[in-house]
């Protein structure tokens, strides 16, 4: 996605919307997308290892409000690949060619990046409408007869899921009020291309953290959020092992931070926070949950950018440990 420059044309067809719309500072989502009650919360289930169907919703639910005020009724506006469409949405990646050492060859059986997005679009319009009679989140039309997917033609459900009356819950804005449960996500996710390079369980671990500190914002301030493995598992259906690896993602992106007395609006990369991050682990009592701060700063920061220091700073680490093992197996046994 950097050598072909994905994420910069998708940010770029991100920020036309958001500039020519209502320019919203924060999409809001519904708390029920995020925090199970019966079953699983849709977030759980679009936590998989392929497919974007988790980052299709967001992104439809950043155009919503983009385009319609509070309490509108979400219309599909978009066409699936052109000018203009959701196709444009979407950064991707492609197969990695041996012969040519590129990415992504366009040949002669259609394997354009512009056909993989649309295959990637179509893909994620199914696993969002397989979730369930009244659990999905977009439902696709079908030519008579049983025909094939009217993929264009989909309808945005309500983040609760179609629901179980005849009439689907298609999708309306929320207001951000206290008498409608809601999560804030910061506009710069979208356009600076955060919602392109995480991973899923990288994006749902970060809306439950946000979650976790908009509900008790002193705490969260004071000494930060956490969540012991019981209420992790039985109410956002996270088991320990993808959390606590998407934790430590996300700190290396400096999106959270170990919680501690400093101004959350400081530059999470200062001495201070990286010492605090430092000393955390050995600080915590054995049995005691990691407490977490949300820093939103970062979200400002190109993510491609981002993402390439630590790789890079990871392939040097890499590199002196393979220099490192390389001296140890030439030097002579000690006698």
């Amino acid at each position: 996605m950097d050598k072909t420059k994905a994420v910069d044309m998708a940010n770029r067809a991100l920020k036309d919307t958001w500039s020519v719309g209502l320019k919203p500072d924060n999409v809001v989502l519904r708390l029920e997308f995020i925090q199970q009650k019966e079953g699983d919360a849709p977030l759980v289930n679009l936590i998989k290892p392929q497919g974007i169907a988790l980052r299709f919703y967001l992104l439809a639910l950043f155009d919503a409000q983009c385009r319609l005020p509070a309490d509108a009724t979400w219309t599909n506006s978009r066409p699936l690949r052109g000018p203009g469409s959701w196709s444009d949405f979407i950064a991707t990646d492609g197969a990695y060619d041996t012969r040519t050492q590129t990415y992504m060859r366009d040949t002669k059986q259609g394997r354009t990046r512009s056909d993989l997005r649309l295959r990637q679009i179509q893909g994620a319009l199914r696993t969002l409408e397989e979730l369930g009679p009244e659990r999905a989140l977009v439902t696709v039309p079908q030519a008579e007869n049983g025909g094939r997917r009217q993929y264009a033609g989909f309808t945005l459900m309500k983040e609760t899921g179609r629901g179980s009356y005849q009439t689907a819950d298609t999708y309306v804005v929320p207001r951000n009020v206290w008498s409608v449960k809601t999560v804030t996500i910061p506009a710069t996710f979208f356009l600076n291309g955060w919602v392109q390079v995480l991973h899923p369980t990288e994006i749902a671990t970060w809306l439950i953290l946000r979650a976790l500190s908009q509900w008790a914002r002193n705490r969260h301030s004071e000494s930060g959020v956490y969540l012991y493995g019981k209420a992790r598992e039985e109410d956002f259906g996270m088991r320990r092992n993808p959390w606590e690896d998407a934790c430590q993602r996300l700190l290396d992106f400096n999106l959270i931070r170990h919680a501690h007395a400093g101004d959350l609006n400081s530059d999470p990369t200062g001495f201070g926070n990286m010492i605090v991050n430092h000393m955390a682990r050995w600080e915590r009592d054995r049995y005691e949950p990691y407490r977490w701060q949300i820093t939103d700063m970062s979200l400002k920061d190109d993510a491609m950018d981002v993402c390439r220091r630590e790789l890079t700073l990871r392939q040097k680490i890499a590199d002196r440990a393979a220099e490192a093992w390389a001296r140890q197996k030439s030097e002579p046994p000690a006698k």
